[in-house]
């Protein structure tokens, strides 16, 4: 596989942890300019923030969770010269359940369905360790 096609997914992947960053800032700048926030109520914590801004940050955290082990594995596949068509749809697959699990926290925030796109995500990647750790520790490495 080429590099880009193997990085193209992390770089959707990013791309939508700055998107769900610049909203973010935009409903607070918002709350905070019509003054439906007072800044001293959020100085100190994120949790006084009204429920649809709190969601929307609440959804760029959740991209500095279990998505820095994909671009660990990533890296480490592109190194180790691991990474192959099998291992870029599996990480579609997962950039896919990370925008499904955004969606429904920044929408109905509805818990069975995020939770579902969560633990789908997380399965996937699993699935993506173990097969890099078994072509690691199977097959010869590239010098």
């Amino acid at each position: 596989m080429s590099i880009p096609a193997i990085l193209l997914p992390l770089f959707v992947q990013v791309a939508l942890t700055f998107a769900l960053l610049m909203w973010t800032g935009l409903r607070r700048f918002r709350l905070l300019r019509s003054r439906a926030v007072e800044a001293g109520e959020v100085s100190l914590g994120e949790k006084n923030w009204p429920a649809p801004a709190q969601q929307v940050a609440n959804a760029f955290g959740n991209q500095f969770e279990v998505p820095v082990l994909f671009y660990v594995l990533v890296i480490l596949a592109i190194y180790t010269r691991k990474a192959d068509l099998l291992f870029v749809a599996l990480s579609w697959i997962f950039v896919l359940t990370r925008f499904a699990h955004a969606a429904v926290y920044v929408s109905t925030n509805h818990v069975p369905y995020r939770f579902g796109a969560f633990v789908l995500g997380v399965l996937v990647l699993v699935v993506m360790w173990i097969i890099f750790a078994i072509r690691i520790l199977a097959g010869p490495w590239p010098a």
